[in-house]
């Protein structure tokens, strides 16, 4: 046939249309992904925090993002468990029975700070030392550094033990205690807490004295002193003030004479200093 554009057209019938197969066979699919397409990325990401526990991290990372963290995670979550049965979040205490802890009745348990001691707590330290056992019977291993220094810088004089005299220059002189250089005047610190005893004129040489008892047979005095600051019944602590050093009594210049008794006996200094 003539079109009107001078074209011909086939006389034969126009060819019927192409048919398209359409494919009914559906892949297999993992049965939680719609649930996660449904929950989303950033859901599953809190979900994941808060069964892990980490709640605090996944905090930080989202922040790091720049996303904004729109649920509460809390940091002590516990670790959670699947159930591979109905795929549900299960406590790991409920997996794992937790034992139980039981006391007898009359069990005393004592959670109070005092209990605690620390390198940085040395008055707890010797607190701790003699509630457990007499001044006597702690060994020189343990006794040594809780006490404290009676001057601010320590530097012998004269040694406890046998010496020559200062006084009367004769042999076999035994030396109470232990002697520190200090000027008249050098502030006296107590090398513990404790109660002081005595506060006055010592009639044996030592001058001006000052006893302080730590308690349980553990005492320190501090000899010569030219004046105190402190009376009888007084409680100090640790590092206070407590005198002046001086050279009052049998001395022989300006020093401080230190002792250390344990039920009534001196004991070598440098064995709790």
């Amino acid at each position: 046939m003539q079109t009107p554009k001078g074209r011909r057209r086939a006389a034969v019938p126009a060819s019927a249309p192409r048919v398209v197969e359409v494919l009914t066979t559906e892949r297999p699919r993992d049965p939680q992904r719609d649930a996660r397409r449904r929950r989303g990325p950033f859901r599953q990401i809190t979900e994941f925090a808060a069964a892990s526990g980490i709640g605090q991290k996944a905090g930080i990372a989202l922040a790091a993002t720049g996303l904004v963290l729109t649920v509460t995670v809390p940091a002590t979550s516990p670790v959670m468990a699947t159930d591979a049965s109905a795929m549900t979040p299960v406590a790991a205490s409920a997996v794992t029975p937790q034992p139980q802890i039981s006391a007898e009745a009359g069990a005393q348990i004592d959670f109070s700070r005092s209990a605690v001691v620390t390198q940085a707590d040395p008055d707890g330290k010797l607190k701790q030392l003699l509630s457990a056992q007499s001044a006597g019977s702690v060994s020189r291993a343990a006794s040594v550094g809780s006490l404290g220094a009676p001057l601010a810088t320590l530097s012998t004089a004269s040694s406890f033990g046998y010496r020559v005299s200062p006084i009367t220059g004769g042999s076999g002189d035994f030396h109470r205690g232990q002697d520190y250089v200090a000027q008249c005047g050098t502030s006296v610190l107590a090398a513990a807490t404790g109660t002081v005893t005595f506060a006055g004129w010592h009639q044996y040489g030592g001058g001006n004295r000052v006893v302080v008892d730590h308690g349980n047979g553990l005492e320190t005095t501090y000899n010569h002193l030219s004046s105190f600051s402190v009376k009888e019944g007084q409680t100090v602590s640790r590092g206070d003030v407590l005198a002046m050093s001086g050279t009052t009594g049998a001395s022989t210049g300006c020093h401080l004479h230190f002792e250390v008794q344990v039920n009534g006996e001196v004991v070598d200094p440098t064995g709790w200093l």
